[in-house]
């Protein structure tokens, strides 16, 4: 089924950050802590630092009307540069690959693609942009058609 979830970038205080959302709004994660530690080294990639091993890779908290609040760190140290703004993007979980693709394309037109749709590890069907009007948009379609 389709959803809509809400993704927030933290520099390295994801974990703490929903812990405190965790207990605002007395839920629990969806699944346990995904941590960078899990992510199979890429081709070509430079090892991982130990202190970011640690760090936390995706959360998810239902909080309110079934809407779930979704997180992860993105330190420096893996290239990113947050700043009020960037922080936030809106994740579509559209039905099908077909639906992910024409959204996705809809909406990088006169944008910016950060990520193009690729095959994830996770097994989902993921990208990310940022579309004409500076809203950071991601994609997440686990179907296979």
């Amino acid at each position: 089924m389709a959803s809509v979830t809400t993704y927030l970038n933290f520099p390295r205080s994801t974990e703490a950050a929903f812990m405190f959302y965790k207990f605002v709004f007395g839920t629990e994660f969806s699944a346990p802590i995904g941590r960078f530690s899990a992510v199979p080294v890429q081709p070509g990639q430079p090892p991982m630092a130990d202190a970011d091993k640690n760090l936390v890779m995706h959360v998810a908290l239902p909080i309110l009307g079934g809407h779930i609040l979704m997180g992860t760190d993105a330190p420096e140290t893996m290239g990113f540069s947050l700043k009020q703004g960037n922080n936030v993007y809106i994740n579509l979980q559209p039905d099908t690959r077909v639906e992910t693709a024409r959204l996705f394309n809809a909406l990088a037109e006169g944008g910016k693609v950060e990520m193009p749709l690729t095959e994830m590890f996770w097994g989902a069907f993921f990208g990310s942009l940022t579309d004409k009007f500076g809203i950071h948009w991601m994609f997440n379609c686990e179907s296979k058609t």
